[in-house]
């Protein structure tokens, strides 16, 4: 049986990766091979990466012109989900970089020559980026603030100062993509690139949490980390990046698609080994397996159609947006906000299903729910999503009235 270590293909002269559904479930297996492993250490997963790297994923969403496959929406969320119901940390970092090459900032504002190297890096297999936006005082910047971490003019580009919490992907990234904002009274925010072995550098391991642990998301501490003049990548006024309300923002959608589909792949793993479980549990007193069961089909059907709206809602929505039809950013965090509502609720139901089987720690279910109750942390959170969408819908009421 193949494992991380000896899957292979063949090299490509060109990023032509195989999306075949077999070949994307083939992938999901060997990930969910290890993923308790990685589960119970907390470490980063760095095997995964290397079997995405041999099957040409990382830059999956690099354009062409730069040696990548281009992928838009719907293939990119494919490998996403594929990847999630194997080992959803490492689909949550590789998001970051999917995301990050799909953004049009790259070739309109960011120097050509910095970023063809990234691009270049992920097409080679290497290149994960992660942005570091979260601070202890700030939070998210999603809620407003300008950050606290410092970037100060020096002779040879910039000096970086200050504190990122839950840097997913901390100890295993190949570029860190600071949020700072200059010094003086009217300073500029944006992204500062830094490598990751540069002086001034120190990783507080302290992420402990509920699930998702092998993101690695821990403190980064940074103390005057020099970085050059180019790599300063993107800097702004601070109202400049702002989105304007109800305008779409891809950058938005692809956060709002990818953490639905990530945790939608979560609950699917938890659907399939429940469906394994409801057909091999056979109690004395019954003659027949749970999954003959009235009432258990009943209680999977849920499970099947909550699955089925995420899939609905995702597919659609990404399916448009390569069709250049770009939901808005309400109706984006909406399908985001729903569908992680309904990966929780089908693997609560899965744990109803199997009472105390479910909640052991011998099974995988245990891990999904944990790691599927972290959907509700990512930002924006449920009440910043159902607040815009209220007074979207309000003052549309409003204005026809």
């Amino acid at each position: 049986m193949a494992t991380l270590a000896t899957a292979t293909r063949p090299a490509h002269t060109e990023l032509q990766p195989d999306l075949s559904d077999a070949n994307l479930a083939r992938i999901t297996a060997l990930l969910a091979a290890t993923a308790q492993e990685h589960d119970r250490a907390g470490t980063f997963p760095r095997a995964n990466f290397d079997l995405l790297a041999r099957e040409g994923l990382i830059g999956l969403t690099v354009d062409p012109s730069h040696g990548g496959a281009g992928a838009g929406f719907v293939d990119a969320l494919r490998v996403l989900g594929a990847v999630a119901k194997g080992e959803p940390s490492t689909a949550l970092i590789l998001f970051m970089t999917y995301a990050f090459h799909a953004a049009p900032e790259k070739t309109t504002r960011w120097p050509a020559d910095v970023y063809a190297r990234l691009a270049g890096d992920a097409v080679a297999g290497r290149g994960l980026i992660g942005t570091f936006r979260v601070e202890p005082e700030l939070g998210t910047p999603v809620r407003g603030g300008l950050p606290k971490t410092i970037a100060r003019r020096t002779a040879e580009g910039w000096a970086i100062t200050g504190e990122k919490i839950y840097s997913t992907g901390s100890t295993g990234l190949d570029w860190f993509a600071v949020w700072a904002r200059t010094e003086g009274e009217n300073p500029q925010v944006g992204l500062f690139l830094v490598a990751p072995d540069s002086p001034g550098i120190a990783i507080v391991e302290e992420w402990d949490h509920l699930g998702m642990r092998a993101t690695v998301s821990h403190k980064v501490v940074f103390t005057d980390t020099p970085t050059p003049a180019a790599w300063a990548v993107d800097l702004r006024a601070p109202a400049d990046w702002a989105p304007a309300p109800g305008e779409p923002n891809t950058q938005i959608l692809w956060n709002a698609l990818a953490i639905g589909t990530i945790y939608d792949g979560v609950a699917r793993a938890a659907r399939d080994w429940l469906a394994t479980y409801l057909n091999e549990r056979a109690p004395a007193n019954l003659g027949a397996s749970l999954a003959t069961l009235p009432r258990v089909q009943e209680k999977f059907g849920e499970i099947e159609a909550l699955l089925h709206t995420n899939q609905v809602l995702i597919g659609n929505a990404a399916r448009a947006a390569d069709d250049g039809r770009v939901p808005s950013s309400v109706e984006a965090n909406l399908i985001k906000h729903t569908a992680n509502a309904n990966a929780i609720r089908a693997v609560e139901i899965a744990l109803e299903l199997t009472g105390n089987p479910g909640i052991s720690r011998r099974n995988p279910l245990e891990r999904h729910y944990r790691d599927v109750l972290c959907s509700r942390i990512h930002s924006p959170q449920a009440d910043t999503v159902l607040v815009a969408a209220g007074r979207a819908a309000l003052a549309q009421a409003g204005a026809a009235s």
